[in-house]
């Protein structure tokens, strides 16, 4: 959701929002407002931060950060042209964040009442725990590994509002929330959790980027369903590999996360430390952020009053 905010909230030339002493504010505008938002829908969100990630998807980080700089390098020249269009774009695409970023975020929440988990290792693997284990009504991410790592429940596009541009298209298309119940998934597919990890390994993943050349999501449902797992597929002659899928597979299966250290329920908002973040430290406008604190307060007093947050059913 951070990467997000960051993406979104920009000027139209890229820029994204800054304090005066120009370091990058859009994250903590996202996380104020829109969390505000959810609230308000009688939803008590539980932000997960990502912690080291694996050695095996070194791979993957590194194609992020080439991205990032070939995405630097076209802003940089359509900066010098003027094309105010494609900045934009570029822009968006070189989005970073930082442990300081990170820690504002988790400050910013804390004077929010909201909670929080520090995840040891990969965020979707923490927030799918939470979600088996029954802390949580869904895991929400765009991405769909929450699903290997054993999601009950996956939300896509809740930070998401209005329509969204195509890539490289002049056509926008609106964006809804999206549910994806993992039992009626692998009844309509045919397969255990266990094979759908699989199909994804045939795919690609975060810890084998490329999957296995030649194999889309068609072909690779069909040589799970004949053999039954990858280990056959390999054995049979079907399927080629240049890795070993077993520590990946065993990555979803045994991810790294732990039990939450704080209760799962809307906290204490405290107004002095969110207008010191936000309006001392970073230069928002004090009634816009006035503003946004009583909206959150109104909205906590409310589900505290009614005894639960509502859920997400009313929103599908």
């Amino acid at each position: 959701m951070l990467y997000q905010f960051l993406a979104a909230i920009r000027q139209p030339d890229g820029t994204p929002l800054k304090n005066l002493r120009g370091e990058i504010t859009s994250h903590l505008s996202g996380v104020f407002y829109r969390t505000i938002n959810l609230v308000e829908e009688g939803i008590t969100p539980v932000f997960v931060f990502d912690g080291k990630p694996p050695e095996l998807k070194k791979e993957e980080i590194e194609n992020r950060r080439k991205v990032k700089e070939e995405a630097q390098e076209k802003y940089e020249m359509a900066r010098k042209e003027g094309d105010i269009r494609s900045m934009r774009k570029y822009a968006q695409a070189t989005n970073y964040l930082s442990s300081k970023m990170a820690g504002d975020a988790k400050r910013l929440l804390k004077s929010m009442g909201i909670p929080y988990v520090q995840a040891p290792a990969e965020g979707e693997a923490e927030a799918a725990y939470l979600n088996t284990k029954g802390y949580s009504w869904g895991a929400v991410s765009q991405d769909y590994d929450s699903l290997l790592f054993g999601a009950s429940r996956l939300i896509r596009n809740l930070a998401i509002t209005g329509k969204r541009k195509l890539p490289n298209k002049d056509v926008y298309v609106e964006v809804k929330v999206e549910e994806i119940d993992i039992d009626t998934l692998l009844k309509e597919l045919g397969i255990t959790r266990e094979q759908l990890i699989d199909l994804a390994i045939l795919i690609g993943t975060d810890y084998n980027p490329e999957g296995v050349k030649g194999i889309g999501p068609k072909t690779a449902l069909k040589l799970i369903k004949k053999h039954g797992n990858i280990d056959n597929a390999i054995k049979s002659g079907e399927v080629q590999v240049d890795f070993d899928p077993r520590p990946i597979r065993s990555l979803f299966l045994n991810p790294d996360v732990k039990e939450p250290e704080e209760k799962m329920e809307l906290g204490e908002i405290n107004k002095e430390e969110i207008l010191k973040i936000l309006v001392n430290e970073n230069d928002f406008n004090q009634e816009r952020v006035e503003g946004g604190i009583e909206r959150l307060t109104k909205a906590v007093s409310k589900m505290k009053r009614e005894g639960k947050q509502q859920g997400l059913d009313k929103w599908f």
